[in-house]
């Protein structure tokens, strides 16, 4: 049987044989190409999630609210309007296993050299877009330790990236302190002021940002060239301190499900 269905011994015209070929192109187009969502740009997001964790073992799948915490991040990435295709780069298996019953792709096993404690976190990334042969405009980088940053937290900072035409765009959030109110400790153990300030009141400080980790998004080019999302021309796409929690403790689990009861 034939790719429409004729038998074998069925006579096809020219003109048969031309459709046939390009329907059989559009299908291998469609494969190798997701459908373009935002400004005819393709996505590709991955999740990095290595197994060796240290202060909370197998962390990456550990129970929060009655699901492994990988799969939080999973579900909500799988709502986005822009990803064109959701992978997860790791060497473990039981994370490989849980990522794939919750439908996230998992194209290759990271190597164990990419997934060591001094490993840079952005050589998962690079090795990811090496691997696939497929080309994407943008990636998004999604960690698996941010179970509150939800589906509109990444298209927000997708669309702030693409629409604006900047070249990385990375999730940040309000401090719970100001860093015009930190100070460093020499050897005599005298206060030297982090950042200079004539502000006496919380009121009048200046409004700053911290990275929360949930959301990286960057031109894949720009990204290689870089090497990082952290460059002078990133913008900051702004999440409220309740949805930028990231998962590095037991007490950070526990601090995330009760934020989720509320």
């Amino acid at each position: 049987m034939n790719f429409r269905g004729y038998s074998d011994k069925a006579i096809a015209t020219d003109s048969q044989i031309k459709t046939e070929q390009k329907l059989k192109n559009c299908q291998l187009f469609a494969i190798q190409f997701p459908v373009l969502m935002i400004n005819d740009k393709t996505v590709l997001a991955i999740i990095p999630a290595r197994g060796g964790s240290k202060g909370i073992p197998h962390k990456n799948i550990a129970p929060l609210a009655g699901k492994p915490l990988i799969a939080w991040t999973i579900e909500e990435a799988k709502k986005s309007k822009y990803i064109d295709r959701l992978i997860l780069s790791s060497e473990d298996e039981d994370i490989i296993k849980v990522a794939k019953q919750y439908g996230c792709e998992v194209p290759f096993i990271r190597p164990k050299e990419l997934a060591q404690d001094d490993t840079p976190g952005v050589d998962p990334i690079r090795h990811a877009i090496d691997t696939l042969p497929e080309k994407y405009d943008y990636i998004v980088l999604l960690q698996p330790t941010s179970p509150l940053r939800n589906v509109d937290d990444i298209d927000g900072c997708i669309e702030k990236c693409v629409n604006e035409g900047l070249p990385f765009c990375v999730s940040v959030c309000e401090p719970g302190k100001s860093p015009y109110w930190m100070v460093t400790l020499d050897k005599k153990g005298l206060m030297h002021k982090l950042l200079e300030t004539k502000a006496v009141r919380r009121q009048d400080l200046p409004t700053t940002y911290a990275f929360n980790g949930a959301v990286y998004v960057g031109e894949t080019d720009k990204f290689l060239e870089e090497n990082s999302f952290i460059t002078d021309e990133t913008a900051g796409y702004i999440m409220p301190p309740l949805r930028s929690a990231d998962v590095d403790t037991m007490l950070d689990l526990k601090w995330c499900e009760m934020l989720m009861k509320v």
